[in-house]
């Protein structure tokens, strides 16, 4: 197939599309830089020059492709109103371009996008309140308009080496700070899965998740973040210290919001329906081999 990708080269792009050229399928990866492009090009794919408030430009990619893998996202905290509407946008475009056709389109979302409960599984339904239920949503109705839609429920961390994500974020944050800390007693639980399989992940779901399915990128159902500020600690030779519920915007920044989350959520579903079974490590087996405290800044989410 021709794979038309955005956020081909963000931080599980960048993973998806050698995933996808290695099972044989030709990718077109949307670029809004030069850095960007060359990434693309380096992976052996194609470069669609846009963005997401391209509007011409995404249509363009869809009509000339088979599938559509939806990944990127503009991480805007000061506007992520503005965020969510480019995003709708650009879900409502490809919807238009692939009517009736059957192919394939995958959109990323996350497992925080569900209503809170014991353990989250891919039957549970999106939190209305959520600001990208309403993309999620209307992804899965495309299934009556002949698309083959799938959202996939990203893990709150996809770690591996070179991350700048959440966990990297808190790895800057301890070192700034110097303590390693936590919200609350620190028992609230992150699900996480590596990059790695999360790339694989998406492929398989791009071949043979039917219509109108929701899945996990989910390895495991979740860790304890007071277990995560623990490692951090030790391997930056700080303390490791509770912080108050109303001071977490303080210490913590953008990321008080989303630390405090208790989010567990299974994978059975996905294994079951993909064969999918994750083979990387750990969020705690890949803290420990060291990468994350590498004397760099990790504070900008993936593309």
């Amino acid at each position: 197939m021709r794979v038309f990708v955005t956020g081909a080269s963000g931080w599980i792009g960048s993973a998806v599309v050698p995933e996808l050229r290695n099972a044989g399928h030709d990718v077109v990866g949307l670029a809004r830089s030069d850095a960007s492009a060359a990434s693309i090009a380096a992976a052996g794919a194609e470069v669609l020059r846009g963005d997401l408030d391209d509007l011409d430009a995404l249509r363009k990619g869809a009509a000339s492709a088979d599938a559509v893998v939806h990944l990127a996202f503009i991480h805007n905290f000061e506007d992520f109103a503005a965020s969510v509407r480019a995003d709708k946008l650009a879900i409502d475009v490809f919807g238009e371009v692939l009517e009736g056709t059957g192919r394939p389109f995958l959109i990323a979302s996350g497992v925080a996008a569900m209503a809170a409960g014991p353990v989250r599984t891919e039957r549970d339904p999106f939190d209305p309140g959520f600001p990208r239920a309403a993309a999620a949503e209307a992804t899965l109705a495309m299934a009556d308009r002949g698309v083959r839609s799938c959202v996939v429920r990203f893990a709150p961390t996809v770690h591996g080496d070179g991350d700048h994500g959440f966990v990297a974020r808190l790895v800057t944050i301890a070192r700034q700070q110097g303590v390693s800390a936590y919200i609350g007693d620190g028992a609230n639980r992150w699900p996480a899965v590596h990059r790695s399989d999360a790339g694989r992940l998406v492929r398989l779901a791009l071949d043979r998740a039917p219509a109108g399915s929701i899945v996990h990128a989910v390895a495991e159902e979740g860790v304890p973040i007071r277990t995560v500020a623990e490692v951090i600690g030790r391997h930056l030779e700080v303390p490791v210290v509770p912080v108050p519920p109303e001071q977490a915007a303080e210490h913590f920044g953008w990321l008080g919001m989303f630390l405090a989350m208790d989010a567990p959520s299974s994978n059975a579903l996905t294994r079951e329906l993909l064969g999918w079974g994750p083979t990387g490590p750990g969020l705690v087996e890949d803290l420990e081999q060291g990468h994350y405290f590498d004397a760099r800044e990790g504070a900008d989410l993936p593309a």
